[in-house]
């Protein structure tokens, strides 16, 4: 087998997304093995038998496995990597996981690289953006950035782009699972129309950050009432049948930050965080 351009280990939705507009030579492995060979041929791909087969001659690996698998992708591939081979670990899991394979693939003598994807691969390919951070970040960037994707270098640790992608999570797939909650009891309330009407005319146009500051500021003062204000919601919900789960988290995170007991919050969003986060050491 020729050298490939790139190497896809996984060949999922991301894998196919990525491979598809590339014009280099791409070689790809997959645990669904034979499965994938529709998907193989559909993208131009040259796919492989094994990790070790895939991996064999690649200068640049990008592995795109479900999160559960990520450390044993990145300890199966530094069995077979090449030295001085760049790993570009594309998946979506926590800091502390990339660091695990990053170990790996380092000590088998290849170059780890950490990269966060920041929006759905589908419809944007190449084009979506990806954060990437370690010590190897801008060779890694530079060699994605060569074969058409869109690369940004965030930090010159293992950690830093997952970790942007983690905390972004809390408030992207927190906001949609809030959504659900309170559109699926709207509806079996029968009173939809005017929850949405009520939320439009309440929602403010504001920069996360202003945003992010008010919330907290009402959090540190209002906290307790809050709390009991919410559990009376959670009632509401658990008699409507369609789920709490969310609301209850409401109802610990108001009550932890109401129980600080700062009536007067200090202007401005750092002064605040640094305030609750000191406040919580000193409860500890």
């Amino acid at each position: 087998m020729s050298a490939p351009g790139i190497v896809f280990i996984g060949f999922g939705e991301a894998g196919q997304a990525f491979a598809g507009p590339l014009t280099c030579a791409v070689r790809a492995y997959d645990l669904q093995g034979d499965s994938r060979q529709d998907a193989y041929r559909a993208n131009g791909v040259e796919g492989a038998s094994s990790n070790a087969a895939a991996v064999s001659g690649a200068t640049l690996i990008v592995s795109v496995v479900t999160a559960d698998q990520a450390i044993a992708a990145a300890e199966e591939t530094a069995r077979s990597i090449e030295p001085g081979a760049l790993y570009c670990d594309f998946n979506s899991v926590a800091p502390e996981t990339k660091r695990i394979s990053a170990k790996a693939i380092e000590a088998a003598g290849g170059r780890y690289v950490d990269v966060a994807v920041m929006s759905p691969v589908l419809p944007g390919r190449l084009n979506v953006p990806l954060l990437i951070s370690g010590p190897h970040a801008a060779d890694g960037a530079g060699a994605l950035k060569a074969l058409g994707f869109t690369t940004r270098v965030v930090g010159s640790k293992v950690g830093d782009a997952s970790a942007i992608k983690m905390i972004r999570s809390v408030m992207v797939k927190g906001i949609e699972a809030l959504s659900a909650e309170c559109a699926l009891a709207a509806h079996e309330a029968g009173v939809e129309d005017e929850v949405i009407a009520s939320l439009d005319a309440s929602w403010k146009e504001q920069g996360w950050g202003e945003r992010f500051d008010y919330n907290l500021d009402r959090m540190l003062v209002h906290g307790l009432r809050r709390a009991a204000e919410m559990e009376e919601v959670v009632k509401t919900l658990d008699g409507l049948g369609t789920g709490s789960a969310m609301t209850r988290g409401t109802v610990e995170r108001q009550r932890a930050i109401g129980l600080i007991g700062v009536k007067e919050p200090p202007e401005g969003l750092a002064d605040k965080v640094a305030t609750i986060l000191e406040r919580k050491a000193k409860a500890a």
